[in-house]
């Protein structure tokens, strides 16, 4: 297992998924790619950009995440892991699955929160979909 794919979602408790990974890969000297989706483009779906002003928040707010990753990422290395972090625009499920493949992942870790009913009927459960979705084995990590 050289690569250990990790989902952030900037909720509750990213150390817990730092820890396990971290953990996982020093006993298997693999390498940590640290991945968060931001929500797409507004033009990819379907929406004008709108103001300046919206544009400049939008862009704030990517660079803010990105600076976060970038550091979760540099507290691994220097626990000796090799890490890499990448911030990337879409849709969650088919960004994960489509970047797992080309980073040629071993495992993917993720959280689950738990979530009530209207909103598991509406947006669905992240986690269960990759289960779903993926050929690559998931390691799922209660967040509570």
């Amino acid at each position: 297992m050289k690569n250990i794919l990790v989902t952030i979602d900037f909720e509750e408790n990213v150390f817990l998924l730092l820890d396990i990974a971290f953990e996982l890969a020093e006993s298997l000297d693999s390498k940590i790619w640290l991945m968060h989706i931001a929500a797409p483009d507004p033009d990819f779906v379907g929406y004008d950009v709108g103001p300046q002003y919206i544009r400049d928040f939008r862009a704030k707010e990517l660079r803010k995440e990105h600076k976060l990753l970038q550091e979760y990422a540099q507290q691994l290395q220097g626990k000796g892991i090799q890490a890499d972090a990448l911030l990337i625009q879409g849709a969650t499920i088919e960004m994960i699955i489509l970047e797992s493949k080309k980073l040629h992942v071993d495992l993917i870790i993720a959280g689950h929160h738990e979530r009530g009913f209207l909103y598991n009927a509406f947006v669905g459960s992240v986690s269960s979909q990759i289960i779903k979705k993926s050929k690559i084995p998931v390691l799922i990590v209660p967040m509570e």
